[in-house]
């Protein structure tokens, strides 16, 4: 009977507490993806050299708003590979939910084509420009954090080029979420007929 390890104590909250601290998580969850689902605004975009009427994001604004957002963010390269004339980049982007105090992630892919000589086919890699991987390799990479930034909400670009929107403006008056008062007096009502 000596070996048995000590009694553990437990600070059980208060229904109170657990009820308080429910309604304020879905409120800032709800609140965190209002934000995440704002168009990005007009100054920050720009137009594509080479796809006309096509818009994006640059990659230093989606850092700059992950970090500002997240303060905590990763990038992990999945998987480099060569298709065709481009190299291939899939990456996993990990950034720090501060609503829920957990890491989440969003997988993304990007693809740049490598430099040829002029006039040259694009699988003749006997007419490589001597840096086209080294300028690839790093392009898809970007591309790929920005298609996994974009899945994060609108912020990041997501709805840029879609003919239909989606607007997130019904989370504002999201039914689910209810006042503390309500809460309480629903779950009295249920315990107490």
């Amino acid at each position: 009977m000596e070996n048995l390890p000590a009694k553990q104590v437990f600070n059980l909250p208060k229904l109170k507490d657990i009820i308080d601290s429910d309604v304020m998580k879905l409120e800032e969850i709800n609140d965190l993806n209002i934000l995440l689902n704002q168009q990005p605004p007009d100054k920050w975009l720009k137009s594509h050299p080479y796809v006309k009427g096509l818009k994006y994001i640059p990659i230093e604004r989606v850092e700059y708003l992950l970090t500002r957002l997240f303060f905590r963010w990763k990038v992990e390269i999945k998987n480099t590979q060569l298709i065709g004339n481009s190299v291939v980049v899939e990456v996993r982007l990990h950034y720090f939910n501060p609503v829920l105090n957990e890491w989440e992630w969003q997988d993304g892919v990007g693809a740049s084509p490598l430099q040829t000589d002029s006039g040259a086919g694009s699988i003749e890699f006997n007419k490589l420009k001597s840096g086209a991987v080294m300028m690839a390799a790093p392009a898809a990479k970007s591309y790929a954090v920005k298609d996994a930034a974009e899945q994060i909400g609108a912020i990041f670009g997501k709805n840029l080029n879609r003919a239909d929107k989606a607007n997130y403006d019904s989370l504002a008056d999201n039914p689910a979420i209810k006042t503390k008062e309500e809460k309480l007096t629903e779950l009295f009502e249920q315990t107490n007929p």
